[in-house]
C-alpha cells in the first residue's frame, strides 16, 4: 500500500465503510462535512507548525556551521 491508504495504517476499505456509518450514526450526516473540515484544518496546522520548527532548528544548523568556518 502507497499513498494515503498507507498512513492510514493498512485498513480496507470495508473496514473504512464501518468506520463511515458508525460515525453517520454518531453524529449524524449533516456533521460529518462539519468535522471533516476542522480535521482537515487540524491537519494543516500541525504541518506548519512542524514545518516552523524543521526552519528553525536548520537556521541553527547553519549559524553554527557558519561559525566554525571563522
Amino acid at each position: 500500500m502507497t499513498g494515503a491508504l498507507a498512513f492510514i495504517g493498512g485498513l480496507g476499505v470495508s473496514e473504512l465503510l464501518v468506520i463511515l456509518g458508525v460515525a453517520t450514526i454518531v453524529f449524524g450526516a449533516g456533521r460529518i462535512p462539519e468535522i471533516a473540515k476542522s480535521l482537515g484544518k487540524g491537519i494543516r496546522e500541525f504541518k506548519k507548525a512542524g514545518r516552523e520548527v524543521m526552519d528553525d532548528v536548520e537556521s541553527v544548523t547553519d549559524d553554527e556551521h557558519k561559525d566554525e568556518g571563522k
